[in-house]
């Protein structure tokens, strides 16, 4: 066998585990940590007992296994193998099995005691999956009851100190240098090209530089690397390469295919699936993007997000070390070295960023009755640790703090906790193998192909349908996927991804297997779908939302917030739905949430099965349209109102004071539009202003407010308000030398020396003012005064047309320089007048008498 870094630090392994529980173990990318330190473990402790590998991938399970069979010269699946979801090569003979960290969890969970186990090893750990972290507490704790269990946590990139202080300052152990030497290269200034035509240049360059190697490019998403490889076609055909994508959803082939030696040279475009555990054979040049399609949950709003982020500094040494595992590497980075040195050391822990009603469950299961007691190595979010144990209530798994029977049930399946509870609730509705086709549906990738807008030849072409449930109708599809016998061909006519269809039929099949017949089935079809939809209630209920008017596909959600219904729904006309496959996309174009798949709910399934969750309310609320109190008689289930209805509020003490308040925001003058009011309160304040010394004082804001309340007392409306006039409430707060006081100095209406008698004008903030002919001023020398002489009124003087031709407050000052030029034009314009030369000392006409 090839010798490899690792092998010199073997012998100080052995003596660390010899003395202690747990070993830490550092390694360089390239040390050939996964494939030797397990079998040298197997080696040391002799007898039967197994050692159990986690992986953090399938891919890296499989590979691994291959590759220490290989080193063995033994069949895969005797001395060592695999297990991984739907796929198990191993034997009774088995002693070092690799297998992802899902299974060890649920292998953990059925068999606490690990009895047939002597060593675990966590590779890998820098990944820092929410089912890592849990791995780690529980072997942590199953180590210390069973002294001869040996755990074993290995990293290439690990901060180890915290992890080895965390299982009580166990020892460490690191192994120096890589294989070969790698050239790491930045570029000089960032490229804003499209990413795939950056790919294109540097895999060329790599071309130039190196003769024969091949290439592993590093890409966010299968969406990236389709687009890499189309670009590449032509750069392919000139070199004759071989262009292969790497991703943890293509078949099992297709991904060893991208990993083993081929005929000639290759291009592998990978997600992070190749960055951990993994070689693939005869790369030398790593081509790096430096980004990363991250999932995450957001514990507010309790959906799930996508974000494409920079990976961290960590990630990018793992990702340099696939380069010199054969020979002396190159990586070119996509990124300068100032944004390199920016970066994170570390990613972030799922379990930071994740939901964690999983984890919770599992806890559990495992006998731990406060999972959010439980010391993590990294303290998650308050936020997620709140909404995942409130979650496992919602679902009726955990009542009164225990884990209840249907909690049970929902971990004898490898379901996310709201999937399993559907299938519970399945089961008992009698529909529990078609619960376990939605389920399986819903846990694997999409069957529909995105590209295809046609149903089949037995569709109408496109979306155009509507149906009850998307749900439902990829049940449909999943059926026409099964009349087909499954053939690659007439899949695609059917516009089905055959490795999903695939995939979800392994899955189907695993969980059929796992349910249980305990009541009769609904009969008809149609009930069958109704049960399935009443089911998918029972894991979704806190998913509720409703159309923000009809065919829209606005939706209002229950947890607050809006999303956005994908066009590709068959639910159509629905009012309330389960927002089933909802999205939170942050850091692209689309933005908020977007629900791509729904199911269409029923409200009295509401409140037959979510009653304690059903809010029934009788309030008061404002109506801004109408300018009134309303009464609102409402069902709401969280920010979903169910039914509503809506009345002219009655009176009553709570309609007046919230009338109040909203008059009051109005503002006094301006909601009621009362000009005895506001005319009342600028006499007070001019008053006030003029006079001090009568000691009357203008109407305060307390005054005013008292009078408003007065006249909100029996009203629920702005119009029953205009109709009520609030000033002889504050007129009946004064005495009456009070009264007789503001009827002398500021009256309402004034008679002017020919006998005509006009209204005074008082208005906030302006000095008060009168208006009439200007031949009613005739024979006043001075104009009126208020206030005992001390406030000029303003005069509005106006022509016989009623049009003012003078504005003043000096009437003297108006006849000597003002009234000839205007005398003159007014003896024109107006011959049948009287314009007397001297306007001061003129007589002024009769008043005419009323009209009859």
């Amino acid at each position: 066998m090839l010798a490899l870094p690792i092998d010199s630090v073997l012998p100080e392994l052995h003596r660390a585990l010899e003395s202690a529980r747990a070993v830490v173990l550092e390694a360089p990318p390239g040390a050939g940590k996964t494939t030797r330190v397990p079998w040298a473990v197997c080696e040391w402790l002799g007898g039967e007992r197994e050692v159990l590998v986690s992986e953090p991938r399938r891919l890296a399970a499989r590979m691994a296994a291959h590759r220490v069979a290989s080193e063995r010269a033994s069949k895969l699946g005797e001395r060592v193998g695999y297990c991984v979801r739907f796929e198990e090569v191993a034997g009774p003979h088995t002693r070092v099995r690799y297998a992802t960290e899902g299974i060890v969890l649920r292998r953990l969970l059925s068999d606490p005691e690990l009895a047939r186990v002597g060593a675990v090893v966590l590779d890998e750990f820098h990944e820092r999956h929410v089912t890592t972290d849990l791995l780690l507490v529980l072997l942590n704790d199953l180590s210390k009851k069973r002294k001869d269990l040996k755990l074993i946590v290995m990293s290439a990139t690990l901060d180890a100190e915290p992890v080895a202080r965390f299982l009580d300052d166990c020892p460490r152990v690191r192994s120096e240098g890589r294989l070969f030497p790698v050239n790491v290269e930045f570029l000089s200034k960032a490229d804003d090209r499209p990413l795939e035509k950056q790919v294109v240049s540097a895999v060329r360059s790599a071309l130039t530089q190196d003769p024969d190697g091949d290439v592993l490019v590093f890409l966010p998403g299968a969406g990236e690397i389709k687009r890499a490889q189309t670009a590449l076609e032509p750069l392919a055909a000139e070199h004759g390469l071989l262009v292969l994508p790497l991703h943890g959803d293509l078949p099992i082939a297709e991904q060893a295919r991208a990993i083993e030696p081929a005929g000639r040279r290759k291009v592998v475009l990978s997600t992070n699936v190749a960055e951990s555990s993994v070689t693939v054979d005869g790369v030398t040049t790593v081509v790096d993007s430096g980004l990363a399609r991250v999932a995450g949950h957001s514990p507010w709003s309790g959906l799930p997000r996508l974000s494409l982020e920079p990976i961290s500094r960590a990630s990018a040494t793992q990702r340099a070390g696939r380069a010199g595992r054969t020979r002396a590497g190159r990586v070119l980075r996509l990124y300068t070295k100032g944004d390199f040195e920016s970066r994170a050391e570390h990613d972030l822990p799922e379990l930071a960023r994740s939901d964690l009603a999983e984890a919770f469950l599992q806890l559990h299961g495992a006998g731990i009755e406060r999972p959010e007691a439980i010391d993590f190595l990294s303290a998650p979010p308050a936020a997620s640790v709140t909404s995942a144990a409130e979650l496992l209530v919602l679902l009726g798994a955990v009542q009164g703090g225990k884990l209840s029977e249907i909690g049970r049930r929902m971990l004898d399946f490898p379901l996310p906790p709201r999937l399993a509870r559907m299938l519970v609730e399945g089961e008992r509705r009698g529909v529990g193998k078609e619960a376990a086709l939605c389920a399986a549906l819903l846990s694997e990738r999409e069957i529909v192909l995105a590209e295809r807008t046609s149903f089949g030849e037995r569709r109408k072409p496109g979306f155009g349908f509507s149906g009850p449930s998307d749900v439902l109708e990829r049940v449909e599809r999943y059926h026409e996927a099964e009349d087909a016998r499954f053939e690659n061909h007439r899949l695609r006519n059917f516009g089905l991804d055959a490795r999903a269809v695939d995939a979800v039929r392994r899955s189907h099949s695993q969980l059929a297997r796992l349910v249980r017949s305990s009541a009769e089935s609904p009969g008809s079809l149609d009930a069958v779908d109704i049960a399935l939809q009443r089911a998918l209630l029972t894991g979704f209920s806190d998913r509720l939302a409703r159309r923000k008017r009809r065919a829209s596909r606005e939706l209002t959600l229950a947890t607050g917030g809006a999303a956005e219904l994908s066009e590709q729904s068959v639910v159509t006309e629905a009012e309330f739905v389960l927002a089933i496959d909802v999205e939170e996309r942050l850091g692209t174009r689309q933005g908020g949430a977007r629900v791509r798949l729904c199911s269409a709910v029923e409200p009295d399934w509401l409140l037959e099965s979510c009653a304690e969750r059903v809010a029934v309310t009788d309030e008061l609320e404002w109506n801004d349209e109408a300018a009134r109190v309303e009464r609102i008689e409402r069902l709401a289930f969280g920010s979903v109102v169910l039914e509503e209805t809506r009345s002219k509020a009655p009176p009553s003490e709570a309609a007046s004071a919230l009338l109040l308040t909203k008059a009051s925001n109005a503002g006094l003058f301006d909601f009621a539009k009362n000009e005895r009011l506001a005319t009342l309160h600028a006499r007070l304040a001019l008053l006030e202003r003029e006079l001090p010394e009568t000691g009357l004082k203008g109407a305060d804001s307390g005054a005013l407010e008292q009078a408003l309340a007065a006249a909100c007392q029996g009203a629920t409306s702005f119009a029953e308000l205009r109709e009520l006039d609030p000033t002889q409430a504050l007129l009946g707060s004064l005495s009456g030398n009070e009264l007789a006081l503001l009827e002398r100095e500021v009256p309402e209406r004034l008679r002017l020396p020919g006998g005509r008698s006009v209204d005074v004008h008082y208005e906030r903030d302006k000095p008060p003012w009168v208006e009439s002919r200007l031949q009613d001023f005739f024979g006043m020398r001075d104009g009126p005064k208020l206030c005992r002489g001390r406030t000029p009124l303003t005069l509005h003087l106006l022509a016989p047309n009623q049009r003012a031709v003078q504005v003043t407050s000096d009437l003297a000052g108006f006849w000597q320089r003002h009234y000839p030029s205007i005398r003159r034009e007014l003896m024109r314009r107006y011959p049948r007048h009287a314009w007397p030369e001297d306007g001061a000392t003129a007589k002024p006409p009769e008043p005419r008498p009323p009209r009859r």
